[in-house]
């Protein structure tokens, strides 16, 4: 797809301004994207001036004519105010029939669709926090009505900002919420907890703060770089007798892998009942 400074590029509209359209749009610009065809609105004037400043794209307060505009119009609200924005833009989406993309946690996209009038493209979207850094990663579920080419359109933003996956089955975004969308929490409390284990042997804070964290980057840089399966990794740094060993002893004995499962399953319903309470209240 045409991007690097083409007026012949497709333009892109987003509906909100806040962190992760911030985050998308920079991502596109630093790819090459020409910040003419990206056009973004948000009713507040914060919001409005700090994109404005940090990017130096065009900011509108109106939704409406970003809808009227767009030829890809991405979803960038908070998922309990996306049934109203989306009934206000309806009109102006079926003129323009972009294609639509949501990144509203939770927000079906038979709901999206229907809430904007029917008969669309939607691709829907789980990207998660680290995307505000340049490493999200992204599930995306595409409806019936989606070319391959709209495909490959959504699946340029989101990599702008990291990896992307394809879900064929709606139902399994539940499960990428789960993982990758809920997932930077649960390393979240890893490293606080091996942390305060480290403090509690006898570290400095400092020195127990940066081993967790640097620990943390280089095991990820390894499962990412090396080709190997975690199961792979966590072998060969298992000697036998060793220190390593005798942790993970541990942590199997006290059900570390039936904690994750039933951490996910439970993320996963939760999902699944947000998707239902947020259809049933529009």
């Amino acid at each position: 797809m045409k991007t690097k400074n083409d007026s012949a590029a497709p333009l892109v509209g987003f509906i909100g301004a806040g962190n992760m359209a911030r985050s998308l749009a920079g991502g596109l610009v630093r790819n090459g994207w020409a910040p003419a065809r990206l056009l973004l609105s948000d009713p507040q004037a914060a919001q409005r001036q700090a994109v404005e400043q940090a990017l130096g794209l065009s900011v509108l307060a109106d939704n409406s004519e970003v809808a009227r505009r767009a030829e890809i119009l991405v979803l960038a609200v908070k998922p309990q105010a996306l049934s109203a924005v989306a009934r206000e833009l309806a009109a102006a989406v079926q003129q323009t029939r972009p294609l639509v993309i949501s990144i509203a946690a939770g927000v079906r996209g038979a709901d999206i669709e229907h809430w904007l009038g029917g008969d669309l493209a939607v691709v829907r979207v789980m990207p998660n926090t680290p995307a505000l850094i340049g490493s999200g990663a992204s599930g995306l579920h595409a409806n019936a009505r989606v070319t391959e080419a709209q495909r490959d359109q959504a699946e340029s933003i989101l990599r702008a900002v990291g990896v992307t996956v394809w879900v064929e089955d709606e139902q399994l975004i539940d499960v990428v919420t789960a993982l990758s969308g809920s997932g930077p929490a649960y390393f979240f409390l890893v490293m606080e907890a091996l942390e305060a284990a480290a403090i509690k042997a006898g570290l400095d804070p400092s020195q127990a703060r940066l081993l967790t964290l640097e620990t943390a980057v280089g095991a990820s840089k390894m499962a990412l770089e090396g080709g190997d399966e975690p199961a792979q990794l966590r072998q060969r740094v298992t000697s036998p007798g060793g220190t390593t060993e005798a942790a993970l002893k541990v942590m199997e004995e006290a059900g570390l892998r039936r904690i994750f499962d039933a951490a996910i399953a439970a993320a996963t319903r939760r999902a699944c009942e947000l998707g239902d309470l947020l259809g049933k209240n529009s």
